[in-house]
C-alpha cells in the first residue's frame, strides 16, 4: 500500500470517530490529567490493511524457528543454567504483555484523540500477540528441555513465590490507579522506551550465547513493535504538556516510573544476564555496560533530556542513583544472592558460582570477589544436602534475611538506603527514599496540595514473607505446588544435578520454620525497632552482620 494510501485510510479511520450527543457518556477510566487541546497526530499513520501481513509475515518467522529448533536438538545444546532462569523469567513476562493489553482501554477512555486511539488500539493487538507467542515458547520448553518441573506451573507458579510477585505487582501497575499514570508514563513512556532495550535486546543476545535461539528470535519479534508503542507514548506526553496543569503530574509520575522500573526490570533481567550465564568471554557486555549504553546514553540522554526544551524536569537525580545503585552499589548482585538464598521458595533450579565465573565478575566489577565470591562459595558448600539446612536458615552463612520493600516489593539488599515509617497505621520498609516517596506522598488522594483522586494506594499484603509468617518450609512448599511427581523431592535445587541421591527433598526442610521480617519489627517496641533498623543499616554488603564495634 502506498503512503499516500495509507494516509487516506488513517484520515477515514479519524472520521468514524465521534462523541454522541444523545447520552452522557460515563467516564469508565479516572485520570487527574487534563486533555482540553489534543493537537498531536498519529506520526505512524497504522493502519490495519498494512498492519496485519507485516505481523502475519514476522508470526510465521517465529513458529517457523520454533520447528527448526525442535529438529535441530536445540534442547541437546542450550545451557541448563540458561533455561532454568527461564521458567520465572517466562512465567512473568506474558503477564506484563497482557496488562499492557487491558491498558490501552485506560487510555483511550482518557485522550481525547482518534488518530491517537487507532494507534493505541493497535498496540492492543500488538500486546495480546506478544503475549501469545511468550506462552506458546514456554510451552515449547516444557515439553523439550531436561527438566520440565517448574515450567509446568509457572502461571500459578508466579504469582505465589517469592520472586514472582514482584513481577506481577509490575504489571498490574499498567492497569491499575490513574489511568495515564499507568498506561502512558509508567508502561509507555518508561517501561517500553526505555527498558525494553535491556529486556528485548541485550538479553535475546545472552541467550544465543547460551545455546538458544529461539528466545532471541521471539523477543525480537516483540520488539519490532515498540516503535508504534513509543511513538503512541511520546504523541500523548506531548498533548498532557500542552496544558500547564498537567506539568506537576507529570514530574511526579516521571519520578516514580523511573525508580519502580529500575528497581524491578533491572533487578530481573540483570539477575538473568548476569548469573543465568555461562558465556564468561571477556568481551561480552556486562549488564552495567549494556545499561550504560541501552538506558543511560539511548533512552537518558537521546529520549528524556530533550523533553527539557518544553519545561519538564527531568529526575537526573534518579537515574544517577540508579546507574550509582548497578555500578558502586553492586544492586545486581545483591538481588541475584538473595533470589539463590531462596531456592527454596520457587520452582527452578539455581546453578552456584565456579571459579570461571568468579573471574569474570572480578573483571568487569573490580573488587566483587571480596563482596560475594565467600558466599557463593559457601553456597556451592550447602548445595550438597548433608544433614544441613538450606543456605537461609544456615547459622553459620552470616546472612541477615532482608526486608522486603512496601513498594517495589524487592528487598531492601543495599542495607544502608533502608527507610523505615509508619504510613496508614503501619511500620514499613522501604529499599529506598524513593520508594517510600512514591508509597507515602506521590500514591495519595492529594499531591502537594492538590486533589489526585484516581493516583490510588499500595494496598493490601504486598510482602510474600507476610503471607507465610510461621510456617514449616516443607508444608509451604506443599502447599505452593513446589514439590514433584512423587510428592517428596523438591522441584527447586540449589544445584543443576538430577541425580535423585542429590536432590533435596521434603524431609531435608522439614520442621524449618519461615518467619516474616516485617511482622517482626511491627511486634517490636519502639526502642527495639529503632535498635534493629540501625543495625540492620551497618550491614552488608552481601547482607553480611555488621562488625561488631
Amino acid at each position: 500500500m502506498s503512503r499516500t494510501s495509507i494516509t487516506k485510510a488513517h484520515n477515514k479511520i479519524r472520521e468514524l470517530s465521534w462523541e454522541p450527543e444523545y447520552v452522557t457518556p460515563v467516564e469508565k477510566f479516572g485520570t487527574d490529567y487534563t486533555f482540553e487541546k489534543s493537537p498531536m497526530k498519529d506520526p505512524l499513520k497504522q493502519v490495519l490493511r498494512s498492519y496485519f501481513p507485516m505481523e502475519e509475515e514476522k508470526d510465521n518467522r517465529v513458529f517457523g524457528a520454533m520447528d527448526g529448533a525442535i529438529r535441530g536438538n536445540m534442547f541437546r545444546q542450550v545451557q541448563e543454567r540458561w533455561m532454568e532462569w527461564q521458567k520465572l523469567f517466562l512465567s512473568i513476562i506474558p503477564f506484563p504483555e497482557i496488562s499492557a493489553a487491558r491498558s490501552m482501554p485506560l487510555t483511550i477512555g482518557t485522550v481525547p484523540n482518534p488518530e491517537v486511539h487507532n494507534g493505541l488500539a493497535i498496540q492492543m493487538i500488538d500486546e495480546v500477540r506478544h503475549s501469545t507467542i511468550q506462552m506458546n515458547l514456554k510451552r515449547l520448553y516444557m515439553n523439550h528441555y531436561i527438566d520440565p518441573a517448574g515450567f509446568d506451573i509457572t502461571t500459578k507458579g508466579f504469582q505465589n513465590c517469592y520472586a514472582g510477585t514482584i513481577g506481577r505487582q509490575f504489571g498490574e501497575g499498567f492497569i491499575t490507579g490513574d489511568a495515564i499514570t499507568a498506561a502512558n508514563i509508567y508502561l509507555t513512556i518508561v517501561a517500553e522506551t526505555a527498558f525494553t532495550n535491556v529486556l528485548f535486546v541485550a538479553m535475546p543476545g545472552e541467550a544465543a550465547a547460551n545455546g538458544d535461539y529461539l528466545l532471541p528470535t521471539v523477543f525480537h519479534s516483540v520488539q519490532s513493535d515498540e516503535s508504534r508503542h513509543i511513538s503512541n507514548g511520546y504523541s500523548i506526553i506531548l498533548m498532557a504538556l500542552a496544558d500547564e496543569r498537567n506539568r506537576e503530574l507529570l514530574e511526579r509520575d516521571l519520578r516514580y516510573a523511573w525508580w519502580n522500573n529500575h528497581a524491578v526490570v533491572d533487578a530481573a533481567i540483570g539477575t538473568f544476564i548476569e548469573y543465568g550465564t555461562k558465556d564468561r568471554r571477556k568481551d561480552r557486555e556486562s549488564y552495567a555496560e549494556a545499561w550504560r549504553r541501552w538506558i543511560y546514553d539511548d533512552y537518558y540522554r537521546s529520549y528524556l533530556m530533550p523533553l527539557e526544551k518544553y519545561g519538564l524536569v527531568i529526575p537526573h537525580d534518579l537515574i544517577e542513583e540508579a546507574w550509582n545503585r548497578i555500578w558502586n552499589k553492586g544492586y545486581i548482585h545483591e538481588v541475584a544472592q538473595f533470589f539463590a538464598t531462596g531456592w527454596f521458595a520457587n520452582y527452578w533450579r539455581i546453578d552456584g558460582m565456579d571459579d570461571k565465573d568468579f573471574e569474570w565478575f572480578e573483571f568487569k566489577y573490580p573488587g566483587w570477589y571480596d563482596k560475594y565470591g565467600k558466599w557463593w562459595e559457601r553456597y556451592a558448600d550447602l548445595s550438597k544436602k548433608n544433614g544441613h539446612a538450606p543456605i537461609a536458615f544456615d547459622a553459620d552463612t552470616d546472612y541477615v534475611y532482608p526486608h522486603r520493600c512496601w513498594t517495589c516489593m524487592v528487598p531492601a539488599l543495599i542495607r544502608e538506603d533502608l527507610v523505615v515509617d509508619t504510613v496508614d497505621g503501619q511500620v514499613r520498609t522501604y529499599c529506598s527514599e524513593t520508594c517510600h516517596w512514591t508509597d507515602a506522598v506521590a500514591f495519595r488522594p492529594e499531591y502537594n496540595g492538590r486533589p489526585t483522586p484516581n493516583m490510588g494506594q499500595l494496598t493490601g499484603k504486598r510482602e510474600w514473607e507476610t503471607m507465610y509468617h510461621g510456617w514449616d518450609v516443607a508444608e509451604l512448599m506443599k502447599a505452593q505446588g513446589y514439590v514433584r511427581d512423587d510428592d517428596h523431592t523438591l522441584i527447586p535445587q540449589p544445584h543443576l544435578d538430577l541425580d535423585p541421591k542429590k536432590m533435596w527433598t521434603l524431609d531435608q526442610v522439614k520442621g524449618i520454620t519461615l518467619n516474616s521480617p516485617n511482622i517482626l519489627l511491627n511486634a517490636m517496641t519502639p526502642e527495639e525497632r529503632e535498635a534493629h533498623v540501625a543495625e540492620y543499616k551497618r550491614g552488608g554488603p552481601a547482607g553480611r552482620k555488621p562488625v561488631s564495634a
